[in-house]
Formats: structure tokens, C-alpha cells, sequence
């Protein structure tokens, strides 16, 4: 739980566990490495003389519970139901770490080829501190191939390489009309208040038909998969009655057009309620970019728009959040054919050229590192893995197919040497 500070202590546990699975492995050299943010490991094995390297992705961090009440289990314990396990972090990302392992176990120490693990302990906040600890350790993290195990598989038994993804970046809008709490009842229907102010300047940002409506934000291509809107309102959960956002296809609006969500908002609660015009209130908006526009730019439309529309003159103030930037990931040559073979043998069909909706900013900052690499992005979830929500579960025959996938990949890597 990267994002709640009172976890530090769990992230660095967590590190120091994934350390101690590396040593168990024979790993020779493992470090645990921070550069002004969480803690990431790296673990480097060597293999034949002449061999590739491959690097060997994942992160330790995870997002928090939330409501417990909403668990069929605890989420903390790892509970297994029939074909799946259910837990915080099953699926994302500690499902990679165990597809990692799983995959230098299956070699007894022999690998085929040299082998750098790189578990970081701060995705689930954007990375920040990503830049630094690649700049800082370039060389210990330089690899002829990225194995970014962190993605989604298209469905249970049908698994993907994701070659488009959109980045992420995130503000707080604050709104004042105030400057202090009256009396509702005194002065409502002629002083503005501020959540009321906020709303309507949060209602600014989607047209009524759901699309964005901040200016200047950009879209890519539509990878043109066939993906029914049954289908993803089946994997979401949505009710019935409950309207689609936006224009275009399915992979469209999820894949390569921008979204915006709000994500949280300081105001008084219900049970704090009373009748009183309270003087601020403030958001955190975050927002999706499709490949094609840095995420700064992008949240500078973001930081116009909500200037530009403040409600009945209300003062507006704009924090700038983290940013990282899409992505795009071309399964092109020798290194991504052998990948391509092994997944088709371990999964018995053929990997999908898919999008994400999410953001892996490690993705595009290992292909401005290291611009002669491929970088390949894997997974171990799957549409109903329900990561970041309550149930996050793993597919445990998906787990066991991904780990042979690996293992056979590194195998084949070595047959080009």
C-alpha cells in the first residue's frame, strides 16, 4: 500500500520478502535500492558467456483493501476457491513476482541466458521515483529484452501482448467562494458555496453523452479489435439501466481516447452534515492519455480547463500531480518471435495484440533508457481479476501456463545466442 504512508513499514517488508525468494533462488547478487522513493530490488544472475540479458519486470507494491465488508475474505489472506485465488495483490503485482520465480526456478540455476529481476515497490502510485532508480543503476538494469509482467490477458486461457497503452496524470482542484462557514438558512440563494461550486465545475469536464470535454487532449488509432460492449459491461459490473460513456467503438474509449475520473473528494460528510455553506471543497481529478501526448501536456489542458470554468467567479487553485506518459510496444523481431512461440506452446493459442485503459509508466521510461531493446508486455490477470477493487483474485491455471510461458521464452532466448 504504497499510497498510505503508515504502510512504509509493509512496502519495505515486502521488499526485503522478495529479496529473500531471490537469495533461496541463488541469486549472487541482490540489492535493495531506493533513490528518494520506495523501495525496488534488483537481483542479477549470470548466464553463458555471449548470452542475452533479460530483464524481468514486476512490483511488490499494492493498492489498499478499502471497505473490508466488501471482501469475501480478508484481504490480506490468500484464499483459494475453486480455479482461483483471491487476496490483495494475487493478481496485480505480486502474481508477476511469482510468475518470475517460477519461471529461474524451473532452471535449477543452469539459465540459459543472464538474468536481471527488477521488482519496484511504488507503481501503484505512478512510479516517481522509476526515472531515478533507472538513471541511477542504468547499467545493472540494461537488458537486451523487457519482460513487464503487469498487464492484462485478453480472457482466462487466451493470453495477450499489450502493445498500446495510455498514461496517467492527476491533480487536486480546490474551489473557494468563502472566507469562512455561515449559516445556510442566513445566506443560501444568494452566497455560493463551495461544494456546490465544485460540482458544477467537475460536471464541466464530460459532455452530456459522457465524452471528455477538455480541449486539446488528443486520440490515437483504434486497434480495431472486436471487443462487445456486452462483454465489458459483463466484466465491469455495470447495472442494468446504466448508460455507456462516449462515441466510437468499444477499444476505442478504453484503449485510445482520454478519460477523466474523479477520484476523491474532501467535503463534508453526511454524518458531518448541517445546514452551513462551507467555504472550500477540492477533487482529485485523474486523467487518461492515449498514446500520442506527453501526460504533462496533457494535464496542462487539464489545469486550462478547470481554471477557465470556474463557477459563478468561485477561486480556483490547481495542484499538478504525478504524470506518466503513454505508451506504445511493437512486437517486432527475433526476441518478440521466440516470446510469440512460447506463449503460443505454454497457453496452446497464440498471443493478442491487445490495448490497456491502465497505465505502466515503467514501459515507456525503459524505452527511453533503452531504445535498442524489446520490451514485452505479459500478464497474469485476466477480466475478472478485479485488481485495485475488492475480490481480486488469480486464475491459478493462467498463473501455471504464464510461469511455463516464461520459462520456455527464456529457453528459446538462449537457442539465439
Amino acid at each position: 500500500m504504497s499510497s498510505q504512508p503508515e504502510h512504509d513499514a509493509d512496502v519495505e517488508a515486502t521488499a526485503q520478502a522478495v529479496a529473500n525468494h531471490l537469495t533461496e533462488l541463488g541469486c549472487p547478487d541482490v540489492q535493495i535500492v531506493t533513490e528518494g522513493g520506495k523501495p525496488a530490488v534488483i537481483g542479477r544472475f549470470e548466464g553463458p558467456a555471449g548470452a542475452p540479458r533479460v530483464c524481468l519486470y514486476a512490483h511488490h507494491d499494492v493498492q489498499p483493501v478499502g471497505d473490508p465488508a466488501i471482501w469475501e475474505n480478508p484481504g490480506f489472506e490468500a484464499t483459494r476457491r475453486g480455479d482461483r485465488l483471491f487476496g490483495r495483490g494475487t493478481a496485480d503485482d505480486k502474481g508477476g513476482i511469482g510468475v518470475h520465480l517460477a519461471a529461474l526456478r524451473a532452471f535449477d540455476g543452469n539459465l540459459p541466458v543472464g538474468v536481471t529481476v527488477f521488482v519496484e515497490g511504488e507503481e501503484e502510485i505512478g512510479s516517481p521515483s522509476l526515472h531515478a532508480i533507472i538513471s541511477a543503476h542504468a547499467e545493472q538494469l540494461r537488458a537486451d529484452a523487457y519482460v513487464i509482467t503487469d498487464s492484462g490477458n485478453w480472457d482466462v486461457g487466451i493470453p495477450a501482448f499489450t502493445t498500446t497503452l495510455r498514461g496517467v496524470c492527476d491533480c487536486v482542484v480546490e474551489v473557494a467562494t468563502l472566507d469562512h462557514a455561515i449559516h445556510s438558512g442566513q445566506y443560501g440563494g444568494i452566497v455560493p458555496d463551495a461544494v456546490t461550486s465544485l460540482c458544477r465545475l467537475l460536471a464541466t469536464l464530460h459532455h452530456e453523452d459522457g465524452s471528455v470535454a477538455v480541449e486539446g487532449l488528443v486520440a490515437s488509432p483504434d486497434l480495431g479489435l472486436d471487443y462487445p460492449e456486452d462483454r465489458i459491461r459483463a466484466e465491469s459490473g455495470v447495472l442494468d439501466g446504466v448508460a455507456s460513456l462516449g462515441t466510437g467503438t468499444v477499444t476505442s474509449r478504453i484503449w485510445s481516447q482520454p478519460a477523466i475520473t474523479v477520484i476523491g473528494i474532501d467535503a463534508p460528510s453526511i454524518a458531518d452534515a448541517s445546514n452551513t455553506l462551507f467555504p472550500t471543497a477540492r477533487a482529485k481529478v485523474s486523467l487518461r492519455v492515449p498514446p500520442g501526448q506527453r501526460a504533462t501536456e496533457a494535464l496542462d489542458r487539464l489545469e486550462e480547463h478547470l481554471e477557465s470554468h470556474a463557477p459563478w467567479g468561485a477561486q480556483v487553485t490547481v495542484t499538478r500531480g504525478s504524470a506518466g506518459d503513454p505508451g506504445v510496444l511493437p512486437v517486432e523481431g527475433e526476441i518478440a518471435a521466440a516470446a510469440t512461440s512460447a506463449f503460443t506452446e505454454a497457453y496452446g493459442v497464440a498471443p493478442v495484440h491487445m490495448g490497456q485503459g491502465g497505465s505502466i509508466p515503467m514501459a515507456a521510461d525503459f524505452q527511453r533508457q533503452y531504445p535498442d531493446a524489446t520490451i514485452l508486455l505479459t500478464a497474469v490477470c485476466d477480466p475478472d481479476s478485479r485488481m485495485h477493487g475488492p475480490n481480486e483474485s488469480l486464475h491459478l491455471g493462467d498463473f501455471a501456463k504464464a510461469a511455463l510461458a516464461e520459462a520456455i521464452f527464456l529457453a528459446r532466448l538462449g537457442d539465439l545466442a
